[in-house]
């Protein structure tokens, strides 16, 4: 059975990226664009309407910030994964959109084909961290008021720990559940787990942390 291609939907305030984005994923036919939106406004109402898988969506739009589309995106529960592709970056920025809640953090300048690879990685439940966005920055990423400190890995348990490792490196559950011998629903546990204790409330997050205070971990592009 033939897989159906992920549904994106392209929040960009320039016409001719969101031309250029459509054009390139017109020949991966893995990818289908069901809609483009250039505000805000438009991109939440759009994702709304298209239920699109994941969204590429732009840090900087005319009526907001990306951090504040993905906010109203996840207040309205919206399933769709999201990506911030963006041209230049700041901590700031960085930290707002991941603590929003985005998957996946790219710089426009990234290869055509480590951006496809990276939607598809997200769209399978891993988390993307652009290389250039250093590890001191996204350790800054967790609870606004109950962060998580260094000392907050000394309260997972050696199975935990063990878990909180291979997220970092990009894995899913279920290639974390063949890699050490146990269920998805294990691993699911153990993470929900990993996510309570260090009082963080995404995958993303949780990969940020462990990248921050382990520093030989790969980040993933």
């Amino acid at each position: 059975m033939k897989q159906r291609p992920i549904r994106l939907l392209i929040v960009d305030d320039h016409e001719i990226v969101r031309a250029g984005l459509k054009t390139l994923f017109s020949h991966r036919p893995q990818l289908e664009v069901v809609g483009e939106a250039g505000s805000v406004g438009t991109a939440v109402a759009e994702c709304i309407r298209l239920k699109p898988d994941l969204v590429l969506l732009d840090a900087c739009l005319p009526d907001g910030t990306g951090a504040d589309a993905i906010r109203q995106m996840r207040r309205m529960r919206l399933p769709a994964k999201i990506i911030v592709l963006t041209g230049f970056s700041d901590d700031r920025m960085v930290v707002e959109c991941v603590t929003a809640g985005a998957e996946g953090f790219l710089l426009k300048e990234v290869a055509i084909d480590n951006l496809v690879h990276s939607i598809e990685q997200v769209h399978a439940g891993q988390s993307i961290l652009d290389p250039q966005v250093t590890a001191a920055v996204m350790g800054r990423v967790r609870h606004p008021e109950t962060g998580p400190t260094e000392s907050s890995l000394t309260q997972l348990s050696p199975q935990e720990s063990r878990i909180l490792a291979h997220v970092a490196q990009g894995k899913t559950n279920k290639e974390i559940a063949a890699a050490m011998g146990l269920s998805d629903k294990t691993v699911k546990n153990y993470f929900s787990n990993v996510l309570e204790k260090l009082h963080l409330q995404r995958r993303s997050q949780a990969a940020a942390f462990y990248v921050t205070h382990n520093r030989d971990v790969k980040q993933t592009a």
